[in-house]
């Protein structure tokens, strides 16, 4: 046989093994129902959204969604593969949107209006934080001045930033992260060259992250005109802040004492002399601390929620179980109870363990722009400026966290591989099609004592 046929044969091969690759890991699949009714989308501007008689939403997401990630994405309604041994989703759930996933590979398990533009609330703050947090070393400090804290909108969540006081930046992430502080992200803010260029770094790396739901307006996550994000966007943001030790860190810390106010003695033989006091926050991530209807959640390690008039209440959190690490995001549950929010990720969260590595995705989460060329495993990813893993800091912080600091893999590293009916990996140099993308997280939840 001549050398131009064998090649023409070894190329026909290759090409009928990936073609039969794909038909045989194409799943059988289903898009359920909207359960939304019919009628206009909710323009209310207080108190929970209206319900139909049956108790469903009236709103309803958009006929066309994006399709990044996979075109089941943009789908309405929910997305999952039905399957022999694959568990059935839990039947009381209530979200507008919802997302389940892999972290590490990026398989999209299930999803519910993933791409369906909603305001975000205070789960914008991982965009922030994703943005910001490399730019000042924790041991740098800042004087509070009064036009740092305008600006900030009513009813705002706070963490009791006061004028004239001097934070640290370690200080003022634990006010963001614990205390869903706006007050402490206004700050940051400022120290960044203002609001609008902190929105506008917001936006340009959301669209590095290819978050393309996403405009900021606002960088707090405060109901803003405008201002929106996706289930999908906001699972981005979180993944890749989580590959940044610091981000790890806050987003998982439970308690923490923050600076109180400076005051001068009044009596003794001290008068005169000024002292500053301390005062416990905790964070509001009920699946972290627990509540009196809400059970800390096995294996959770962050990430962070929200709530305000226009998004409900919404979360994205991180959580591993026998080495697998999924992620889930909820967005306004239309189920008028306490914590509901949480609830549904719990059960959100207790599928996704039952069903990974049971269940054919329905999409993938995707990776940064440019990522073929971000950092190997084993190099710098404390989020921090300088590169130091502690930040600079030469003291113990006093913070209290729930999964492990330590780095255990890189911020990039990309593994490019087409999956093949029985795990068998084909390595095709050039090829354009990605089944899986791996990347893989850091060392991130493996419990330490809870204090």
């Amino acid at each position: 046989m001549s050398a131009p046929k064998k090649t023409a044969r070894r190329s026909l091969l290759v090409t009928t093994a990936v073609l039969s690759s794909l038909a045989l890991t194409a799943p059988l699949s289903y898009a359920a129902p909207d359960p939304s009714s019919s009628g206009s989308p909710s323009g209310r501007t207080s108190g929970s959204p209206s319900k139909s008689p049956s108790g469903s939403p009236t709103a309803t997401p958009p006929a066309r969604m994006s399709s990044v990630g996979g075109e089941r994405l943009g789908q309405a309604g929910t997305q999952v593969n039905l399957a022999s041994g694959v568990p059935v989703l839990p039947k009381d759930l209530t979200a507008r949107s919802w997302i389940v996933s892999d972290a590490e590979s990026g398989q999209v398990l299930a999803s519910h209006n993933a791409h369906w533009r909603l305001p975000p609330a205070s789960t914008l703050k991982m965009l922030f934080a994703d943005t910001v947090l490399p730019k000042f070393p924790r041991t740098d400090k800042h004087k509070v001045a009064p036009s740092d804290l305008a600006g900030i909108g009513a009813g705002s969540s706070m963490v009791g930033i006061k004028e004239n006081e001097t934070y640290t930046v370690h200080d003022l992430w634990l006010g963001v992260f614990l205390r869903s502080g706006n007050d402490a992200v206004h700050v940051l803010s400022q120290m960044n060259g203002g609001i609008d260029t902190t929105v506008e770094q917001m936006n340009t790396h959301a669209e590095e992250l290819q978050a393309l739901d996403t405009h900021v307006m606002s960088p707090d996550g405060y109901d803003a005109p405008g201002q929106v994000s996706s289930a999908y966007d906001l699972t981005l943001f979180a993944r890749s802040g989580l590959q940044k030790k610091d981000f790890r860190e806050y987003c998982s810390t439970v308690t923490a004492k923050f600076p109180g106010e400076t005051t001068k003695v009044k009596k003794g033989k001290d008068k005169g002399r000024t002292t500053r006091g301390t005062f416990e926050i905790q964070n509001t991530n009920r699946l972290l601390a627990g509540d009196s209807d809400v059970s800390v959640y096995p294996g959770i390690a962050g990430v962070k929620n929200g709530n305000t008039t226009n998004a409900g209440a919404t979360f994205t959190g991180v959580a591993e179980r026998g080495g697998k690490v999924l992620l889930v995001t909820v967005m306004n549950p239309e189920k008028n109870e306490h914590n509901e929010v949480y609830k549904e990720t719990a059960k959100l969260f207790d599928w996704g363990f039952k069903a990974v590595g049971k269940v054919q995705p329905v999409g993938e989460l995707v990776p940064p722009k440019g990522s073929a060329g971000a950092s190997t495993p084993g190099t710098d990813d404390s989020g921090q400026a300088g590169g130091s893993d502690n930040g600079g800091a030469s003291s113990k912080p006093s913070t209290k966290p729930v999964a492990s600091a330590t780095t255990g893999g890189g911020s990039g590293g990309m593994g490019i591989a087409l999956a093949i009916t029985g795990g068998v990996l084909v390595l095709l140099a050039g090829a354009a099609f990605l089944v899986n993308r791996r990347w893989p997280l850091p060392d991130l939840v493996r419990r330490r004592a809870r204090p």
